[in-house]
């Protein structure tokens, strides 16, 4: 529950507009009502039966994520898995090379066309 504190302290001083923040199942009801406490949107997703996903932040992150569905990240598209990667705000040329090579084509960013 201290990197999920450490996260809403992230969020709330604006470094990330999106969290993912996975923790046990057991913990949902207080986290969730951390979260409901600060004002701050989610979306809690079931992992299994012991583990579960809080995506948290900007409503408008949330709703983006909400439009995946509920299934789990390996059945995410290449263009769904892209989209999650910016809006976590990882690498963007990081993502946009896992892009292209679960779309087939590896590591062609920065070659001659």
């Amino acid at each position: 529950m201290k990197v999920l504190a450490h996260h809403i302290y992230e969020y709330k001083k604006g470094l990330r507009q999106l969290i993912l923040h996975t923790l046990p199942a057991k913990n949902r009801f207080e986290a969730e009502t951390r979260l409901k406490l600060a004002g701050i949107n989610f979306l809690t997703r079931e992992v299994s039966a012991e583990k579960i996903n809080i995506f948290f932040g900007a409503k408008e992150c949330i709703e983006v994520i909400k439009r995946f569905g509920d299934k789990p990240f390996n059945e995410y598209s290449p263009e769904e898995d892209f989209i999650l990667g910016v809006l976590l705000g990882y690498d963007k040329i990081q993502q946009c090379n896992r892009y292209l090579h679960f779309c087939g084509r590896k590591n062609i960013i920065g070659k001659i066309a």
